[in-house]
C-alpha cells in the first residue's frame, strides 16, 4: 500500500499538457523541454565541428537529445534537481578513475626529532 505524502511540494509537478483543447500524448515537466532545447543545438554544433555542414532536419541530434534528456531525468527527484545531476555526472566522469597500478601511500614516520632553542 502506498501512502500519499503530506508535503504538497513533492506532489506538485509543473507539467505542460499541450495547447488548450489539444492534449499532448506525453506529459513532460517544463524542465525536460528546457534541457532538450539546450541539447539539440549543442549536438548540432558538435556535428558541425566534425562535418562543417548543417542538416535541414537534424534527426540524429534530436534522437541523441531525447536519449540524453531521458537519462538525465531518470535521476531527478524533488531533492535532487537536474543541474545537480548534470554537475555530479561531469565531476564523476573526470575524477573517479582508479590508477592502473597500485600505489602505496607515503609513510609519515619521524626518524629523528630536533629541538631548537630559537626559530629559524
Amino acid at each position: 500500500m502506498r501512502l500519499r505524502t503530506d508535503d504538497d511540494i513533492y506532489r506538485a509537478r509543473l507539467v505542460y499538457l499541450g495547447p488548450p483543447g489539444y492534449t499532448l500524448p506525453v506529459h513532460l515537466p517544463y524542465a525536460q523541454y528546457g534541457v532538450f532545447m539546450l541539447l539539440v543545438p549543442f549536438y548540432m554544433f558538435i556535428h558541425w565541428l566534425f562535418t562543417f555542414t548543417v542538416e535541414f532536419f537534424p534527426a540524429w541530434e534530436i534522437s541523441l537529445a531525447i536519449v540524453t534528456t531521458s537519462f538525465i531525468f531518470r535521476y531527478v527527484d524533488p531533492d535532487r534537481p537536474a543541474r545537480m545531476v548534470i554537475r555530479t555526472a561531469l565531476t564523476d566522469w573526470r575524477r573517479t578513475r582508479e590508477p592502473a597500478t597500485e600505489q602505496r601511500d607515503p609513510r609519515l614516520v619521524a626518524t629523528r626529532i630536533r629541538v631548537r632553542e630559537e626559530l629559524v
